[in-house]
């Protein structure tokens, strides 16, 4: 089972298969805005929607912390634009 967690102290949101790391997506906190610069997945873990929620994770506890959004990854960006 994936497990997705938030670490707000190394701005990033991180997937989980038990205990191994299998993707990430890291942002940079800009005053009163989170800057998402990178999304990844392992490549064994890809076409499962992964990084999807990653991005999502990121975007729920953005509106938590009251966040402004935006994104310099070019799949994050395609995310929040359809979101």
């Amino acid at each position: 089972m994936i497990d997705i967690k938030f670490i707000k102290s190394e701005n990033r949101a991180v997937a989980y298969d038990n205990e191994m790391e299998i993707g990430e997506c890291e942002f940079e906190e800009l005053e009163d805005t989170w800057n998402i610069i990178h999304t990844g997945v392992d490549s064994k873990y890809q076409g499962q929607g992964i990084a999807k929620t990653l991005v999502k994770c990121v975007i729920e506890n953005s509106e938590k912390y009251n966040k402004k959004l935006i994104a310099d990854c070019s799949y994050a960006k395609k995310v929040l634009e359809t979101n």
